[in-house]
């Protein structure tokens, strides 16, 4: 018999609620949101967003604590080159041929006790 590991409610939640402090974070800054949780078949994008000249790519990293150290460590070379990879791929399927990128990682830690901490590194990679 095969065994199925579904990811905890709790791990959805908290990530959905952290992409959705992202979004409200960039549009706090005047980009819109163009996209978001974008998948193809290599992987996600979290979110996509314009201030009309330049596409903003987000990782958006959510944790509640720091045992594994900052959120945003969890962005690593293999994943930065993913996320280019996956950018590619929603620039051609939206028949996008040149325009500037700037791939950002927001960072949040949501500890149980306090206001979620939000960290936005423009130009992450």
């Amino acid at each position: 018999m095969t065994e199925t590991v579904a990811e905890p409610a709790a791990h959805l939640h908290l990530g959905r609620r952290g992409e959705e402090l992202a979004a409200r974070h960039l549009e706090s800054l005047g980009l819109v949101v163009l996209d978001r949780n974008w998948r193809c078949r290599e992987g996600e994008l979290d979110i996509v967003a314009t201030d009309y000249q330049t596409v903003v790519v987000c990782e958006v990293k959510t944790r509640t604590g720091r045992n594994f150290g900052d959120p945003a460590e969890a962005v690593t070379g293999e994943k930065s080159a993913r996320i280019r990879r996956i950018t590619g791929q929603w620039l051609r399927e939206r028949g996008v041929r040149w325009c500037p990128l700037r791939f950002d990682v927001i960072s949040i830690l949501a500890t149980p006790d306090e206001a979620p901490q939000l960290k936005h590194i423009a130009g992450a990679f």
